[in-house]
């Protein structure tokens, strides 16, 4: 059986990342064919970089995930930290549900909803133009929190819940407790929301698409109105250095939850 299983998991990574290490090696060719391999060359990552329309999309992109994610992960700690304080029963089973409601909903429906809601809300202030950087802002959000809610939520239940308590009685304030005692033993929950929601931000498309003003243009909006005629080989390597910045963040981040993990069991 293990010849077997090991086969299998072979052929699952394999048809995941086959399509991946096929853009990365066509993002060196030396021609544009997406056949043809005619020689090692870096010239399509000199383009991107004087690619101004791409590299500003890009700029954009990152502004927005990172900001969003940001905002997110303090939004969705401090409702975790709530929901966590209630006691079960059906008010708390119901903001479950609520919170839950974004991440279920599929994405065409969250993206026509609130781009009909920022356009309502426009014509109310008398301003047409509503649509741009924050109304993606407050998209990239909305759809965000819930997995940092779910991502934290395990990590406080798995907290001792007198750990505050503990605190307050050697001189803490709750407040402080709370960012003294309780935050260092989530923090593994919270940037792993973090990171979710950083990844989630970068990558969407369809709620972008409905939320973004002609202004404010992300990456992936980009990219699909390059697709009206053809993807230029430098958005393989656009997509080869994004793919190569998340897995280092990954990596860095697993290699710090390591040593942290150390730390602990030596105390």
């Amino acid at each position: 059986m293990k010849p077997i299983s090991k086969l299998y998991s072979f052929l699952i990574f394999a048809f995941l990342y086959a399509p991946i290490a096929v853009m990365i090696f066509f993002s060196f060719n030396a021609s544009n064919s997406t056949g043809l391999f005619t020689g090692f060359s870096l010239k399509w990552y000199g383009k991107l970089a004087h690619d101004q329309a791409v590299m500003q999309a890009l700029s954009n992109t990152l502004i927005l995930a990172v900001t969003s994610a940001l905002i997110a992960t303090v939004i969705g700690t401090a409702a975790a930290v709530g929901i966590d304080r209630w006691k079960k029963g059906i008010v708390r089973n119901s903001v479950m549900n609520v919170t839950n409601i974004p991440m279920m909903n599929p994405e065409i429906v969250t993206g026509v909803s609130m781009m009909l809601l920022f356009v309502f809300v426009g014509q109310l202030v008398g301003k047409k133009e509503i649509l741009g950087f924050g109304t993606l802002l407050i998209a990239h959000v909305t759809f965000n929190l819930p997995y940092v809610v779910l991502s934290v939520l395990p990590k406080l239940r798995q907290t001792d819940p007198f750990l505050a308590q503990a605190a307050q009685d050697l001189g803490c304030t709750p407040v402080a407790a709370f960012f003294k005692a309780v935050l260092p033993a989530i923090s593994p929950g919270i940037f792993t929301g973090l990171l979710m929601a950083f990844t989630l931000s970068l990558d969407d498309f369809i709620i972008s698409y409905f939320t973004a003003g002609p202004g404010f243009q992300t990456l992936p909006i980009t990219i699909f109105s390059m697709t009206k005629k053809r993807v230029k080989p430098d958005m393989y390597a656009l997509s080869t250095l994004i793919f190569v910045g998340i897995l280092v963040l990954l990596l860095a981040i697993n290699l710090a939850q390591a040593r942290s993990d150390k730390k602990k069991k030596r105390i």
